[in-house]
């Protein structure tokens, strides 16, 4: 098989271990720079012009689309999927992904557990916002961060509203959300394959710091899900159409809460934490599919 994975960067250790995977098991794999792609759109022709040639006979492609090009990205996978080549992530479960407030409206719609979160139109009357969430210690999230980028721990009320009222002076997007004492500082990354839980690890953030992020200075173990946190996992990979998923949860005292679900999950940590070949397991779902 031909297989493409779309990525930015060959050297990210994410896109080097599929490529490895691939390359072991007899596929020809081959990189594309999504974001130098050229969509040649007319009737029943849909194609893609790459370095000055049409990209032909592939059997599949591996999306890796960084958040900052998501538009453009998912226009890719969308002509891929136009010229009948099988996506290890739909175009459409990834526009959903990328949106922080549509994905929690939709793990709401499926009865997913999830902190407690506001979102306002810039509202002035921040002090409603933080008592909805029930009251300080919150966290305040740009609906556009990454990686713990743009993630802050509000300890009380005032550092709250201060906050809260700089974003709305800047015009920035936030999200107000319940702050889950008891995880400790910590979260579950489960990482999942075709419907199938294939590694989780227990993410925990450094010493005085909330967000638990391996960018961030976190450190990562494997762990054993509970059933619940297992269901739940499954539940919201499936009620966002992705076949590839890291879904991150916290532990709670009323059950597994679910964070967030990411549709280009990173490889590393899980691998190194698990001990897993994880890049297998998403060659061998492309193989079923393709």
């Amino acid at each position: 098989m031909r297989i493409a994975v779309l990525s930015q960067n060959p050297n990210l250790y994410s896109t080097k271990r599929l490529i490895e995977a691939g390359t072991k098991k007899g596929h020809e794999m081959l990189i594309v720079d999504h974001t130098k792609c050229n969509l040649v759109i007319e009737k029943k022709n849909p194609t893609i012009i790459y370095k000055g040639k049409e990209l032909t006979d592939i059997d599949g492609v591996i999306p890796r689309i960084g958040a900052s090009v998501t538009f453009f990205g998912t226009a890719v996978v969308r002509q891929f999927e136009m010229m009948k080549i099988f996506s290890a992530t739909e175009s459409q479960a990834l526009v959903r992904s990328r949106d922080k407030l549509r994905s929690l409206q939709i793990l709401s719609r499926a009865g997913l557990g999830l902190p407690k979160t506001v979102f306002s139109n810039y509202s002035k009357d921040v002090a409603s916002v933080i008592d909805a969430v029930g009251g300080a210690p919150l966290v305040i999230k740009l609906l556009e961060g990454t990686q713990g980028l743009g993630v802050v721990l509000a300890d009380n009320k005032n550092s709250a509203e201060s906050i809260l009222e700089a974003f709305n002076g800047l015009r920035a997007r936030v999200i107000a959300q319940e702050f889950i004492k008891e995880a400790g500082g910590a979260d579950i990354r489960v990482f999942i394959v075709d419907g199938v839980v294939v590694g989780a690890m227990k993410r925990q953030g450094k010493e005085g710091e909330f967000r638990s992020n391996l960018h961030r200075g976190g450190s990562a173990n494997v762990v054993e899900l509970t059933d619940d946190e297992e269901n739940a996992a499954l539940k919201a990979a499936k009620a966002m159409g992705l076949g590839i998923a890291g879904v991150d949860l916290l532990q709670s005292a009323r059950g597994p809460l679910i964070l967030e679900v990411n549709s280009s999950p990173g490889l590393e940590g899980i691998e190194s934490a698990t001990g897993k070949n994880i890049a297998n397991f998403i060659i061998k779902y492309v193989e079923r599919n393709a």
